[in-house]
C-alpha cells in the first residue's frame, strides 16, 4: 500500500525509483530528494547519520517551506503516511534494523539583550554572513556560488523569513539544524565546533536567538487590504525616510508566474512589504522585497549559467545575460463597481489595467496601460519615485496626485473606496523578466477619509448635550454639520 501511495503522490516529484527525478523535478529549486544514498537534511540525528522514522513523519506531515514540497497530514492519514515512510526507505540499502540514535539537544538559556548580541557576535566568528549575509538575507558573498552535492544550484536561506525554514521556525528547530547541518547541502553542522570547544553550547544556541531575532517578532499575517492613513503633516521624501517606521507594513506573498510562457516555477523572490500614506491631495507607496543582487551584477553571472542548464527550458531557455531588477504595480484603469476586477497577470483588452514599472538599471519608472503581461503601452505620466538597495533589500517608493492627469489611461485615487492593486516582482540575475517574475493575486488599497462630524452627533450625543448645555448649542452642532454635508471641508472646521 505504500508504493501505491507513493506512486500517486510523490513520483511526480522523487521518482519511480526514489531518484529525485520525477516529471516535474526540472521544474524545481531546490530539487526533490534523491532518496536512494538516504542523504536527508531535516534530522535530529547527527551529520552523516539516517534519520529517525520520527524526522521523516515531520517533513512528510509539515512539508518543507521554501521548496516545492507539500505537507500531507491533510490529505493522508497517519497509517498511510506510515506506509509511504516505509516504502522510501526501501529505495536504500543504508536503512537496517537498528533505529538512529537523536543527539539530546539540552535547554535554550533565557533570551536577553545581551545573549542575542553574543549571539550576533559568534554569527560573524562562524563566518555565517559568508553565506547568508550580514543582515541574514541570503546575500553572502558565497550566495551566487553554491550548489549541493549534486551541482544543482541552491539558494542560502534568508533567515529573516523564518517562516521559509524548512525545519522549522523556533529558536529550538534552528538550533537543531545549527548542531545537525543540512545534509548533501552546503550549510555545515557546528557539533564539532563545540566538541573541539571553538564555541560552547550556550554559544550556539544564543546564535539561533540571534538568527530567529533577525526576522519580525510575529509571523506576518496577510490581509487583503493595505490601508493608506490620511495624515496633515509632511509626507514621506524618499524610501529611508524615518516616517516609514511609523506606517504599518502589509505581506503580500508572490508566487512564480505559471500560467504564460515562459513561466516561472522557481522564482527568486517569494514575497514583498507594501506600506503607503495621503495626504489628501498625494498618495506615497512604498515597496520593498529581499533580493541578493542589484541586477545586473557579473558576480552572479555563474549562478545564471548554472540556472539555465539545471531548470527545464519547455518554454524556451533562459536568458544567457541578466536583465535589471522589475517591479510591476497595477491598478484597474477604472474602479470596478462590483466584485469583477481586470485579469491579474497585466489586465486584457476588455479591462486594462494602469502599470507603474520601475527597473533598476537604469533606475526608472514607466508609466502606461497594459492588455497582458506582453502588451504594454506607454503613457505620458509623471511618477515620481526613489529607490534605494541595502544589504538584499530593496526599497522603492511611489508619489503620484491622487487625481489622474489622464482618465483614459490611469486611475484616480478615490478616498473611502478599496482599490484593486497588484504586484511583479523580477530578479534579473535569475533570468527574470517582465514575463518570467513572481505575481500576486489581486489586493486592495483603501485610502482613510478624514472623520466626518456627524459621526460625533449621535442621538444619545444629542441628548447629554442638551442635558448639560441646552438647545442652542445642540442645535449649532446640527447646523455645522449640515453644512459639512452640503460644502466639505467646512463642517470640520
Amino acid at each position: 500500500e505504500g508504493r501505491v501511495l507513493y506512486d500517486r503522490w510523490c513520483a511526480g516529484c522523487h521518482g519511480e525509483t526514489g531518484a529525485g527525478d520525477g516529471e516535474a523535478a526540472a521544474w524545481m529549486l531546490p530539487r526533490p530528494r534523491d532518496f536512494r544514498p538516504a542523504v536527508y537534511q531535516i534530522r535530529t540525528t547527527a551529520s552523516g547519520e539516517l534519520p529517525t522514522d520520527e524526522d521523516l513523519a515531520r517533513v512528510i506531515d509539515e512539508g518543507m517551506p521554501g521548496s516545492a514540497m507539500p505537507g500531507w497530514k491533510s490529505k493522508l492519514n497517519r497509517q498511510q503516511r506510515d506506509k509511504v515512510i516505509v516504502h522510501l526507505k526501501s529505495f536504500s540499502r543504508f536503512f537496517g534494523d537498528t533505529p538512529p540514535t537523536p543527539i539530546d539537544f539540552g535547554r535554550p538559556p533565557a533570551s536577553s539583550a545581551e545573549g542575542l548580541a553574543e549571539g550576533e557576535r559568534v554569527y560573524r566568528e562562524l563566518e555565517c554572513f559568508k553565506c547568508h549575509g550580514d543582515a541574514g538575507r541570503g546575500d553572502g558573498p558565497s550566495a551566487p556560488t553554491m550548489s549541493d552535492d549534486w551541482d544543482f544550484p541552491i539558494r542560502p536561506a534568508d533567515l529573516s523569513e523564518y517562516w521559509q525554514f524548512n525545519g522549522g521556525s523556533t529558536v529550538a528547530d534552528i538550533y537543531r539544524r545549527l548542531r545537525t547541518g543540512l545534509d548533501g547541502t552546503p550549510m555545515p553542522s557546528f557539533s564539532d565546533a563545540i566538541e573541539s570547544e571553538i564555541i560552547t553550547e550556550e554559544q550556539l544556541w544564543r546564535v539561533a536567538q540571534y538568527v530567529r531575532s533577525l526576522g519580525p517578532e510575529d509571523m506576518p499575517r496577510v490581509r487583503e487590504v493595505i490601508r493608506a492613513p490620511l495624515v496633515a503633516g509632511a509626507l514621506p521624501e524618499g524610501p529611508d525616510d524615518t516616517a516609514w517606521a511609523e506606517i504599518e507594513s502589509y505581506y503580500i506573498p508572490l508566487a512564480g508566474q505559471i500560467i504564460q510562457q515562459p513561466r516561472l516555477f522557481a522564482p527568486a523572490v517569494d514575497g514583498l512589504w507594501a506600506q503607503a500614506v495621503h495626504d489628501g491631495e498625494r498618495l506615497v507607496l512604498r515597496v520593498r522585497w529581499h533580493d541578493p543582487s542589484f541586477s545586473p551584477d557579473s558576480v552572479w553571472q555563474d549562478w545564471l549559467t548554472l540556472l539555465g542548464s539545471t531548470l527545464t527550458d519547455a518554454d524556451g531557455p533562459l536568458p544567457a545575460v541578466q536583465g535589471p531588477d522589475r517591479l510591476h504595480v497595477q491598478f484597474p484603469v477604472r474602479l470596478p463597481d462590483g466584485l469583477e476586477r481586470p485579469y491579474f497577470l497585466g489586465g486584457d483588452r476588455k479591462r486594462p489595467v494602469a502599470v507603474w514599472r520601475w527597473t533598476s538599471t537604469p533606475d526608472r519608472v514607466e508609466t502606461g496601460t497594459g492588455t497582458g503581461l506582453d502588451a504594454f503601452t506607454p503613457a505620458g505620466e509623471v511618477l515620481a519615485h526613489g529607490a534605494r538597495f541595502d544589504a538584499g533589500e530593496w526599497r522603492i517608493q511611489f508619489s503620484r496626485p491622487l487625481l489622474a492627469q489622464d482618465s483614459a489611461q490611469s486611475l484616480t485615487f478615490v478616498p473611502g473606496r478599496t482599490i484593486p492593486i497588484g504586484f511583479l516582482v523580477a530578479d534579473g540575475s535569475s533570468g527574470e523578466g517582465e514575463m518570467r517574475g513572481a505575481v500576486s493575486a489581486w489586493y486592495g488599497i483603501y485610502l482613510d477619509v478624514p472623520t466626518p462630524v456627524r459621526a460625533y452627533v449621535t442621538p444619545v450625543l444629542a441628548m447629554i448635550l442638551t442635558a448639560a448645555f441646552g438647545f442652542t448649542l445642540v442645535k449649532r452642532a446640527q447646523q455645522r454639520h449640515r453644512l459639512g454635508a452640503d460644502h466639505p471641508g467646512k463642517g470640520a472646521s
